[in-house]
């Protein structure tokens, strides 16, 4: 039986430990380690949320990840609380070579596991199928998603008839085919006699343009009074029939002296005239390789006209422009004409 100063003594002695005492501080422990985009860790350490100083954690390469030759799958919490080694101890697998596509090539930055190849085609062919293939995970390693596409000639669909016209048909028309129309009898053909299957930007067939016309073109005989034809000579004419004159002497040309008969039955530009040449008029000088600046039919008296020769042409002392005068009796001071 403990005396009653040995009982109050161990009392004192337990409420000191309880209050005062100083006690070693525990030696801390490594953070969790982080999650790793390529790597997850084995059980039990998963659940663990205490890790002392010399404690060892082994990690897994996550699906479609392998492990790096000579790297370590442990970590081991080290006296300074820090994990080690460092470095990524798993790398992406590889997909086998993706196929090549005949008219076609693809894109890609690699061939590891995660990564996309983008299929593109030749001009004017299309892709058909996926135009992306993923490398992904199947079974126990990786592989490409989906199935090689192929590159398709781009075809168009038969190009549009016209009216007394026809063109040589075919079975198809793909990229590039050319169609040319042609008309019957009298009719002339308005507009360009070929066409040609491109694509637009989605890579579908189009035609280069509208089929042309066939139509039945008669420009009348033109006349000029006070000129004549000196080409072009005919009782009838029909489209891009040209007729080209020139006017009696004494008289200068209003107009083209070159017109054409074009699709709606009419003269293009219009028949020329011919006016007198009176005293105060100057007609308008004949260039060769050049302009007259500003252009008109005539000048009067004392008016001038700017001569510019065309490019890469000049006149006999290797200038490229001179002034002409229009004086009396309807004459010109000296003109030179431009060679090239």
């Amino acid at each position: 039986i403990l005396s009653p100063v040995l009982l109050h003594l161990g009392v004192f002695l337990f409420l000191w430990l309880r209050c005062c005492a100083v006690f070693p501080s525990s030696p801390g422990s490594c953070p969790k380690p982080d999650r790793l985009p390529y790597a997850v860790l084995q059980e039990p350490f998963l659940s663990m949320e205490d890790f002392p100083p010399e404690t060892e954690v082994t990690f897994t390469c996550r699906p479609g990840y392998m492990r790096v030759p000579g790297m370590s799958l442990t970590w081991k919490c080290g006296a300074d609380l820090q994990w080690s080694p460092k470095g990524e101890f798993c790398k992406g697998r590889k997909c086998p070579y993706p196929g090549d596509l005949e008219n076609g090539n693809f894109d890609a930055p690699d061939f590891t596991f995660g990564s996309t190849v983008t299929y593109f085609c030749n001009e004017g062919y299309r892709i058909r199928g996926s135009a992306e293939r993923t490398c992904n995970i199947k079974g126990a390693g990786v592989d490409w998603s989906g199935t090689l596409p192929y590159c398709e000639r781009i075809p168009c669909e038969p190009p549009p008839k016209i009216d007394n016209g026809s063109y040589e048909e075919r079975e198809s028309y793909v990229y590039q085919t050319s169609v040319t129309y042609r008309c019957q009898g009298s009719f002339s053909l308005i507009g360009p006699d070929t066409i040609y299957c491109t694509s637009d930007a989605d890579s579908n067939g189009v035609w280069s343009g509208p089929p042309p016309e066939c139509r039945v073109v008669k420009c009348d005989n033109p006349t000029v009074k006070n000129g004549r034809k000196t080409s072009g000579f005919g009782d009838s004419y029909t489209y891009k029939n040209s007729v080209v004159f020139e006017c009696n002497q004494g008289y200068f040309m209003i107009g083209a002296d070159v017109i054409t008969c074009e699709e709606n039955s009419a003269w293009v530009p219009p028949v020329p005239t011919c006016e007198k040449i009176t005293t105060d008029l100057c007609p308008a000088p004949k260039i060769h390789h050049g302009v007259l600046v500003p252009a008109k039919p005539a000048y009067q008296t004392g008016e001038s006209v700017q001569v510019r020769c065309n490019a890469g042409c000049s006149f006999p002392d290797g200038s490229a422009e001179m002034t002409a005068t229009c004086q009396e009796q309807s004459s010109w001071s000296p003109i030179q004409q431009c060679t090239c």
